[in-house]
């Protein structure tokens, strides 16, 4: 029974080391790390200026304080470089003698950044800091001494010359001696580079180039590699005369080295200086040498073959003048072997070369190149199975490599554009979201080439999938947690607006984005969303699809349930104020954006109230004055009645800037915004009427109805002309009968009479003249009418023929297949509806004039009747005459009398006639 309590009460309490511990845990814990001492130590003097501090710290601090003041070197000599350099430095070399490696570091990058920042003049301190570089240049740590070796190496560059040819130089020929360590030679031959760009040519080739040359035949391969890297700047430096019998010779013989990270080098700098060497050279020195290492390549070291897999683009492209049809072949056989370089070993082996797939890698990036090396027509039978291959490869990185290269093999092919379509579907569907990031970098550039092909049927039959694919790899990341690159792929998606048709667009892709908008919970992919769905409104050329799309929006977020909603809609308002004109913001979004200002929840009118500047800015006076007066009447409603502290101080602050918006804005900033803003309604103008043309397209009549309906409108036109030739030609008849009877009138009173009297022209006479004159003005205005119809139809068919010739260029410069193949159709029902529109303006101008004749008709009708009623009272005036015969017949004794009353009554009745006319 005994053990059995212990045991329970060892389960109760537990072990005794526990309880120990617990009895540690409750001892009372040190309040402070450090003891008094070291507190008095660490404490400085508040009154101590930053020079006097760094120097005190620098002479009796401990090493975290000096290591502290050294990396905060180049913000005292920002300060007081003269100060600085006169106490401070001298401080910091006696520090760094004999002082660890963090502080030889800390030193190290301050001075670094206090050259590279030209803090400093360069003539009065980059002396005394080149001094302390080079006494701990040959520092026995590595990582110190290549510190140094870049801070010297950055000093080369704003050094004069003299100073490096005394301080640098001399010591240099010291150190490339063998007896020195191999440090110190590998930091030579990096100098000797450096400061090969700063001296002319002769003095490269008299004092630099000797050196290079004893450090190339080094008994050390590292620095025969290192040597022979840099020889490409002492090359360049000595010009393309020198390069053939100065430098060449030391690359060949170090290519043939025993040791093949000198082989390396070696082949790399022939590669870079082949720019420089001419056509014998590379016929002579770089051929044999690339075909040497093609033959052998299955057995030659994995960095040649590597090194050689990613110059193998630029070396094709250098050698394509100097290469046979049979090295050009063996050239490309040797691209193929490269491309599926490992993958026979990978296969058999679980684990992967890392050399096999960077060589696959490299093949990736050179792939454009060797199209344009191997000719893009024969890229069916030579290199299409090694890009498909390549699309397709197991790792990753490799496919991440063809999706980064493929807008450029896609650009290049042109035409065969289709025979890549599946590698594209492909990469399109990688489960690995890396190839689809690699991928949206280019889309733009990659779908454009793909989807202008629209004559093309083949691939006209494959764009289903191709959106389908699209849209499932937007599902993809959307469903993953990489909301980064989901916004990368919307913003790149908002080219489709561009490349595919409005319906495909509307129905496939825009109810997605809008779905986005509503439900994702990351607010960038949000934001991305709405100037994606902007986007597609803008270049949507389909009234219904846009009124429907935009009382989507006004529904589903504007007057949306959630708050969330109304705020996106805010932000869609925000997009639409930078892609869509003022005019059109203003007629769509404007209204129902200021209603939020009733808004129950904050938020909105919080965000609303930023807003209200941007809408301001969109207002141009006097043609938006009831515009201006509805956003007056929201910041007076929110000025008056918030009551949420955050939205009153927001408009508040809103309202200063809406004072000061008129007179703070530049001239130039404003001008250039105008100009914006016309060339937008400029285009809004252009998809306007490409509706109408897509609408007369479908709707509009054959082309021979329309030339018949033509034809009938040109006769319509010749007929009216005829009409009105012929009244005026009626009107002139008339006028000379009348003119015959008024004569012969005339002379039967003046035969009556018995004595003859002479008169002014009667009014008869005057009606003639008028009548001639109007009959003759009709027939000149028939005349004046055809010829003006005649040369306005020479000048419109001139007109339009300008206008097809030079039409502005449409939003869309690579059209979808429906519009390409209906492009010659659009222009000719363009020109045949501007002819009917101008034959009917023609016809009303015709119209017009038939109506003048006709006036011009009445009013010679009215004369002929003015006429006719004084013929008349000349017939009266002559029975007056006969009367006064018979009295002078019957009164003999009256006749003087009756003679004189005669004369009176015909003078009178010729004056009543005169004056009537």
């Amino acid at each position: 029974m005994f053990p059995s309590r212990i045991n329970q009460s060892s389960l109760l309490y537990g072990p005794l080391e526990e309880l120990q511990e617990l009895a540690f845990i409750e001892r009372p814990v040190r309040r402070s790390l450090k003891t008094a001492e070291e507190i008095d130590q660490l404490t400085v003097d508040e009154d101590l200026n930053d020079i006097e501090r760094a120097v005190y710290l620098l002479s009796v601090g401990q090493e975290v304080q000096r290591t502290s003041v050294i990396s905060n070197l180049p913000s005292l000599v920002r300060q007081n470089p003269a100060e600085t350099f006169r106490r401070v430095v001298p401080k910091v070399r006696e520090v760094l003698n004999g002082s660890g490696a963090e502080i030889q570091l800390a030193a190290a990058a301050s001075f670094l950044t206090i050259l590279q920042d030209d803090i400093i003049l360069i003539h009065t301190h980059t002396y005394s800091i080149l001094k302390t570089v080079l006494l701990h240049l040959n520092h026995r740590d590595t990582v110190v001494s290549n510190a140094w070796l870049e801070t010297l190496l950055s000093a080369i560059n704003t050094l004069p010359k003299e100073t490096i040819k005394q301080e640098v130089l001399n010591p240099l020929l010291y150190q490339s001696q063998l007896s020195h360590s191999l440090q110190a030679r590998l930091a030579s031959c990096r100098i000797l580079g450096k400061v090969s760009c700063k001296f002319d040519s002769h003095i490269v080739k008299r004092e630099l180039l000797p050196l290079a040359r004893s450090l190339c035949q080094d008994v050390e391969f590292e620095v025969r590699a290192c040597m022979c890297r840099q020889l490409e700047t002492i090359a360049r430096a000595t010009g393309v005369e020198d390069l053939r019998t100065e430098v060449l010779p030391d690359l060949v013989e170090l290519a043939a080295d025993e040791e093949s990270s000198v082989r390396l080098a070696a082949f790399d700098t022939i590669i870079n200086l082949m720019e420089m060497m001419d056509s014998d050279d590379r016929l002579h020195v770089v051929v044999p040498l690339v075909m040497a290492v093609c033959e052998d390549f299955s057995q030659a070291d994995e960095a040649v073959v590597a090194s050689l897999s990613f110059q193998f683009g630029k070396l094709c492209t250098g050698l394509t003048g100097s290469l046979s049809d049979d090295q050009k072949g063996q050239l490309l056989q040797t691209f193929k072997a490269l491309c599926v370089a490992g993958l026979q070993t990978e296969r058999n082996q679980n684990d992967g070369n890392n050399e096999s797939t960077l060589i696959r890698c490299n093949c990736c990036y050179n792939f454009p190149a060797m199209v344009v090396f191997g000719d893009p027509a024969h890229f069916l039978p030579e290199l299409y199975p090694s890009f498909s291959g390549l699309c397709c490869d197991p790792e990753i990185s490799v496919r991440r490599s063809a999706a980064g290269s493929f807008h450029q093999v896609v650009k290049l092919l042109g035409p065969k554009v289709q025979v890549v379509h599946k590698e594209l579907l492909a990469l399109v569907q990688d489960d690995a979201l890396e190839v689809l990031d690699a991928l949206m970098n280019h889309l733009e550039e990659t779908l454009e080439p793909v989807m202008s092909k629209g004559d093309n049927l083949t691939l006209d039959n494959k764009f289903p999938g191709l959106l389908s694919a699209l849209l499932l790899a937007e599902q993809k990341v959307g469903c993953s947690l990489r909301w980064r690159l989901h916004e990368k792929l919307l913003q790149h998606y908002s080219c489709l607006a561009r490349l595919l048709p409005g319906d495909l667009l509307h129905h496939n892709f825009s109810p997605r984005i809008f779905t986005i908008l509503t439900t994702n919970k990351v607010l960038p992919v949000q934001k991305e969303a709405a100037r994606t769905l902007c986007t597609f409104l803008r270049y949507n050329r389909k009234q219904e699809q846009r009124q429907e799309m935009m009382e989507q929006l006004i529904q589903g977020l504007a007057q949306g349930r959630s708050y969330w909603n109304r705020l996106r809609f805010l932000d869609v308002c925000e997009m639409a104020t930078e892609i869509f004109s003022r005019k059109y913001f203003n007629k769509h979004f404007l209204i129902p954006a200021l209603e939020l200002v009733h808004d129950p929840v904050a938020n909105v009118r919080y965000k609303l109230c930023q807003l209200l500047p941007r809408f301001r800015s969109s207002l141009h006076l006097p043609a938006d004055k009831q515009l201006l007066q509805q956003l007056d009447f929201c910041v007076q409603k929110l000025l008056c009645r918030e009551k949420d502290k955050d939205v009153v101080a927001t408009i508040r602050k809103t309202v200063l800037e809406l004072d000061k918006l008129d007179l703070t804005e530049p001239f130039q900033k404003r001008q250039e915004r105008d100009l914006l803003d016309q060339k937008k309604e400029k285009e809004e103008t252009l998809l306007l009427e490409m509706e109408q043309l897509e609408r007369q397209q479908i709707e509009g009549k054959p082309n021979s109805e329309k030339h018949i309906e033509r034809k009938r409108r040109d006769s319509k036109t010749t007929l009216s002309a005829t009409k009105s030739m012929s009244v005026s030609s009626s009107g002139a008849t008339l006028s000379s009968s009348g003119k015959e009877i008024r004569k012969a009138k005339l002379s039967r009173s003046r035969s009556l009479s018995s004595q003859p009297t002479t008169s002014k022209p009667t009014s008869s006479d005057r009606s003639l003249k008028v009548r001639d004159l109007s009959s003759s003005s009709g027939l000149g205005k028939s005349s004046m009418l055809q010829s003006k119809e005649d040369s306005l139809r020479t000048t419109h068919f001139t007109m339009a023929t300008q206008s097809t010739s030079s039409m502005p260029v449409l939003i869309r410069s690579n059209t979808t297949s429906l519009l390409d193949r209906a492009s010659a159709l659009d222009q000719r029902d363009h020109r045949t509806s501007t002819l009917e529109h101008r034959t009917s303006t023609l016809d009303h101008r015709t119209s017009n004039m038939d109506h003048r004749n006709n006036m011009i008709d009445q009013r010679a009708s009215t004369i002929d009747h003015r006429t006719s009623t004084l013929d008349q009272r000349e017939q009266r005036t002559s029975a007056l005459d006969q009367h006064s015969k018979t009295m002078e017949r019957g009164c003999g004794v009256k006749d003087s009398q009756s003679r004189k009353l005669s004369i009176n009554r015909k003078s009178n009745s010729f004056n009543v006639q005169s004056g009537r006319e």
